[in-house]
């Protein structure tokens, strides 16, 4: 049994190593052919990437050959377009050449026949300079002087004789004109003066009324000085109670309001009923009562004067300057003398006389609303002329009569003249009180102008100022802002002495009736 496995053992181990090698071999031939395969393909690959490459840089070329052309093709266009306007340019460059050779050439022929026209006037001129040399010759033969002596003997003698003659007339028509001019204007006025007796008061700032008794101060001051806060506040008016028997003071800058209080007390007095309520209505009873009564005045003043046809309306704004001063001077009455000096010195002269003592009694106009309107009272008074279709004469004596325009006219010359002589005469004019009303009226204005405020009065002789506000439109707390800013106010536009007490008023009322 051994020698037989051994045998297959062998055959065995000979079959295995037979397969082996075939097996090997075969391995070996698979490899080399996978070898050949991958060498194939990357043969293959190479070949198709040149390929690709050589496709990739023919159509490169051929783009590139095309943006060459079109480059070409576009810088061909454009040199020929440049080529074009540079043609043209020449084109109009030639003829330009030729308009200014034309040009030049019709200039050259103008200066030739300029030249020769002013040869030809040279040489005329020259001729003329002879004939006139001979004809002098010939004229200083036959008088025996040269042409320079001539002359200056002429204009001597004319000379002379004009210097003394024009002398002559014009100091004798100036000594003449000056002589008779005074004379006249002396004789004039003087007895213009002398014509018109005026009487002259000085406004004051008091007014006295009388009493009954001394019982009836107290009904006035009422309880606790109800009757007469309400009395100061309702008029503006500064009462002042003192030991004056049977007597009280009423004192204010504005004659209205010291005309309206004086006339309150005097009714109440005699009415015995004296609170709040009826010294309101008193007043307003006393206001309107005082328009009748100035309406009147005016209706006196025109009537003395014998001016007709005025507007009512100026005859009312006439009215109310018997309640205006100037620098002391009433000025309804300083109107009146104004216009009775025009007339006079207008029948003198010959003129108109009516017109001229319309234009005297209407100079200063303007200071019945100076107060209320702004800008000076001679614009006011030709405003308010103008509006009434006033004379263009009167007109112009108004705006000219303080020599704000030139006069033009006798009658303007006439008016300021007489103006002038009204404020002149000894004791007319007092110009303390009319700076201290202007004070007062500084004093009522700032305060009338802040917002809220209702009315307000100037009182103690402008040591302080009432100010009534409304109650819808300040506050108990805004009451001490509005003082403040009063008083700031006054402080920085007024000039004043001493100081000035603000006092702030707010009432609330509340009205029913029993029925």
């Amino acid at each position: 049994m051994l020698p037989w496995i051994i045998a297959i053992i062998l055959v065995a181990a000979i079959v295995g190593v037979a397969a082996f090698f075939i097996g090997v071999s075969y391995r070996k031939k698979i490899a080399e052919e996978k070898i050949g395969s991958a060498e194939q393909e990357a043969t293959r690959l190479v070949n198709d990437a040149m390929k690709t490459a050589q496709q990739k840089r023919k159509e490169a070329l051929i783009e590139a050959k095309d943006q060459a052309l079109q480059m070409k093709t576009e810088a061909d266009k454009e040199i020929k377009e440049r080529r074009n306007e540079l043609s043209r340019q020449e084109r109009r460059l030639d003829q330009k050449e030729e308009a200014i050779d034309k040009k030049t050439t019709a200039i050259e022929d103008k200066e030739e026949e300029i030249r020769k026209r002013g040869e030809l006037a040279e040489a005329r001129l020259a001729e003329i300079e002879q004939m006139k040399a001979r004809e002098i010759d010939k004229l200083e033969t036959i008088a025996a002087l040269s042409q320079e002596d001539a002359k200056a003997l002429l204009l001597s003698q004319l000379d002379e004789q004009l210097t003394h003659e024009k002398a002559m007339h014009i100091a004798s028509y100036e000594t003449d004109l000056k002589d008779r001019a005074e004379e006249m204007a002396r004789e004039l006025l003087t007895m213009t003066i002398a014509r018109c007796a005026a009487d002259h008061s000085s406004e004051a700032t008091v007014s006295v009324v009388a009493l009954p008794s001394d019982d009836m101060k107290g009904r006035i001051i009422g309880r606790e000085g109800r009757n007469i806060r309400a009395l100061e506040t309702a008029t503006g008016v500064d009462l002042i109670i003192d030991d004056t028997p049977e007597a009280i003071t009423l004192s204010s800058f504005d004659p209205v309001r010291r005309e309206v209080a004086r006339l309150t007390l005097e009714k109440l007095i005699a009415d015995g009923r004296i609170h709040p309520a009826r010294i309101e209505e008193t007043v307003d009873k006393c206001r309107r009562d005082l328009e009748l009564t100035m309406k009147r005045e005016g209706e006196r003043a025109v009537m003395d004067v014998g001016i007709h046809g005025l507007h009512p309306d100026i005859v009312k704004l006439l009215g109310r300057l018997k309640f205006r001063t100037s620098y002391g001077q009433n000025v309804l009455n300083h109107s009146l003398e104004v216009a009775y000096l025009s007339g006079l010195m207008a029948g003198e002269l010959g003129l108109n006389v009516t017109q001229a003592r319309r234009a005297g009694m209407l100079h200063d106009i303007g200071k019945a609303l100076d107060h209320e309107i702004e800008g000076s009272h001679v614009q006011i008074g030709v405003d308010i002329a103008k509006k009434y279709k006033e004379n263009p004469a009167i007109v112009h004596a108004i705006e000219a009569h303080h020599g704000d325009v030139e006069p033009r006219t006798a009658l303007a010359f006439i008016v300021m003249a007489a103006d002038a002589i009204s404020a002149a005469r000894p004791g007319a004019r007092r110009e303390n009180v009319e700076n201290y009303i202007k004070r007062l009226e500084s004093l009522e204005e700032i305060a009338n102008n802040f917002e809220g405020v209702e009315r307000s009065y100037a009182i103690q002789a402008g040591r302080e100022i009432r100010i009534m506000v409304k109650p819808e439109a300040v506050t108990d707390d805004q009451l001490v802002i509005v003082a403040h800013d009063i008083s700031k106010k006054i402080e920085e536009e007024l000039d004043y002495p001493g100081q000035i007490k603000v006092n702030v008023i707010r009432e609330s009322r509340a009205i029913e009736y029993a029925k």
